[in-house]
């Protein structure tokens, strides 16, 4: 076992689903994975692979139909504080300020009025946002607003960040910024992140490990370490980290892996 420990463990999962029509699809077969402490898990595959449905499952937002998820030695048998998930399209409460968001969850746990304006304001300033903690939600651009859940995520102090394709909607630019800047918050607080990506070079850039699931049904098909140094702190350290050898070589064998099966099924 890893020294750092294991945050979580999956065990045999299938994962079926009926449709309308009353077929049984498998959206998922016999994944093993296990989730060291402090790991930044990056997920790719194609459309339809399961990797939402697998992330749901570490929320428990959903429960397999064999095998079992097991986090910090306990089943997962439903949502927890413990476990914080950042969606696609941040769910911003419009009627609460930037600062009211982020109070939010820790206002459902019952954390006093005064210890959450500091915890809130410290995260608000930890993702750039220090000056909108005042603003609405649709006062902000799409980045400012990810970043607005980000730090309502945080302000809980989960164990676990679960991440589905958090920057999806965003143009280029945009997300490279918050792509550093989730590193470089992982650099410090250390959690541990399972991130949902289309994207093969954000996953390379930011994982310590990339796993690449097969589809039809979503299986582990590589878990691969990735040991490209990386330094947030560098306004240089996205160009420095692509100019790397090894990012080439691990963007082509991991495109390979994702591509293999189709072209093996036509």
């Amino acid at each position: 076992m890893d020294a750092r420990g294991v945050a979580v463990d999956i065990r045999g999962v299938n994962k079926r689903f009926t449709t309308l029509e009353g077929n049984e699809v498998t959206a998922l077969h016999d994944i093993n994975l296990t989730i060291n402490k402090h790991d930044f898990i990056c997920v790719v595959g194609r459309s339809g692979c399961g990797k939402t449905t697998l992330l749901n499952m570490l929320s428990g937002f959903e429960k397999p139909s064999d095998g079992e998820v097991v986090a910090d030695g306990r089943v997962i048998d439903g949502p927890s504080p413990r476990r914080g998930v950042v969606f696609q399209k941040p769910p911003l409460y419009p009627w609460l300020t930037v600062r009211g968001n982020v109070e939010f969850g820790m206002r459902m746990q019952g954390v006093a009025s005064r210890e959450r304006k500091e915890i809130a304001e410290r995260y608000l300033e930890m993702v750039g946002l220090k000056d909108a903690g005042d603003r609405r939600p649709y006062e902000l651009s799409g980045g400012m607003q990810q970043r607005a859940q980000i730090a309502r995520v945080l302000a809980c102090d989960p164990d676990l960040i679960l991440m589905d394709e958090p920057y999806g909607a965003l143009d280029a630019l945009t997300r490279e910024r918050l792509q550093n800047e989730l590193l470089r918050i992982w650099f410090e607080k250390r959690k541990t992140v399972f991130f949902i990506t289309h994207s093969v070079d954000e996953a390379i850039f930011l994982a310590t490990r990339v796993i690449v699931m097969s589809a039809h049904p979503g299986t582990v098909k590589m878990d691969i370490p990735i040991s490209i140094p990386r330094d947030p702190a560098d306004p240089d350290n996205m160009d420095k980290v692509r100019a790397d050898p090894r990012f080439a070589e691990l963007r082509d064998m991991i495109t390979a892996a994702i591509y293999e099966q189709d072209d093996q099924d036509e």
